[in-house]
C-alpha cells in the first residue's frame, strides 16, 4: 500500500477520465479555460481566488495545480499566503457567522 494519502494524478488516469465521459471533459476544459482567462480580474488574481478556495474545499489536487498556475501568472509566495489566510477567515467566519442558528434555536427552546 502506497504511504500516499491521495494517489497521484497520473496520465493514464486523466486519459481514463477523458474516455469516460469525453464530452463532459471537453466541456468542463473549455469551461476551465474562460473562467481563468483575463477578463475583468487578472489571472492571477484568479488563479489566488482559486487557491484560496481550494484550501476550503481542501482539495489537494486543486491546491498544488493552481499554486503553480498561480505562480506562472506572477504570484508570490507572500500573495500565497495571504489567499490562504483569506480563505482561513473566510471559513472561521462562516462558522462564526452560522452560529446565529444555534443562537436563535436556543432561543426557540426558551419560548
Amino acid at each position: 500500500m502506497s504511504a500516499e494519502i491521495y494517489p497521484k494524478s497520473t496520465r493514464e488516469l486523466a486519459d481514463l477520465r477523458r474516455s469516460l465521459a469525453p464530452e463532459t471533459e471537453a466541456a468542463f476544459q473549455a469551461f476551465s479555460k474562460a473562467v481563468f482567462s483575463e477578463g475583468a480580474l487578472s489571472a492571477k488574481t484568479k488563479q489566488l481566488i482559486a487557491v484560496a478556495v481550494a484550501h476550503v474545499t481542501q482539495c489537494p489536487y486543486c491546491i498544488t495545480g493552481h499554486t503553480k498556475a498561480a505562480q506562472r501568472a506572477g504570484a508570490s509566495a507572500q500573495e500565497l499566503m495571504e489567499a490562504v489566510w483569506v480563505a482561513a477567515e473566510m471559513r472561521a467566519g462562516g462558522a462564526f457567522a452560522h452560529s446565529t442558528l444555534m443562537l436563535n434555536t436556543l432561543d426557540d427552546r426558551k419560548s
